[in-house]
């Protein structure tokens, strides 16, 4: 199965950003532990901090499913939402976070209703949550 986990702005810095609330491993590593366990042939990553460019990846090629993690986008990118909703495959939003935890304009995510599901608050975890469904 071919999935695209797909990162927006400031998820390059994971492991080093706010680790209280987003941990100590960086995606990198997390995305090699992630591709022993489900195949690395399987699993492609693309992050940008760049709107248009997360739009483009997505639009680029024919994936399987998609696992979204829209950063900021999350809480206002109609574009990123329309999007997703134009593309037919299974689609995952994945935050570290709770965001309904969190201040009060990121506990509202205009991207998820273009997702069939969201996973969020547990932290890195969510991203293996959202393969395992997927698989």
């Amino acid at each position: 199965m071919k999935i695209l986990i797909i990162n927006g702005p400031n998820l390059n810095l994971l492991g080093t950003r706010e680790p209280e609330i987003y941990g100590s491993v960086s995606m990198e590593d997390y995305l090699s532990e992630l591709q022993n366990e489900f195949g690395a042939d399987d699993i492609f990553y693309y992050q940008s901090n760049i709107e248009g460019e997360l739009i483009n990846r997505l639009q680029e090629e024919n994936y399987e499913a998609v696992v979204i993690n829209p950063g900021a986008f999350t809480h206002y990118s109609y574009a990123i939402s329309d999007c997703l909703k134009n593309i037919r495959c299974p689609k995952i939003e994945v935050h570290i976070s709770n965001i309904y935890k969190r201040e009060e304009f990121r506990k509202k995510s205009v991207t998820a209703e273009s997702c069939n599901a969201v996973i969020s608050g547990f932290g890195m975890k969510g991203y293996r949550l959202a393969l395992q469904s997927l698989k």
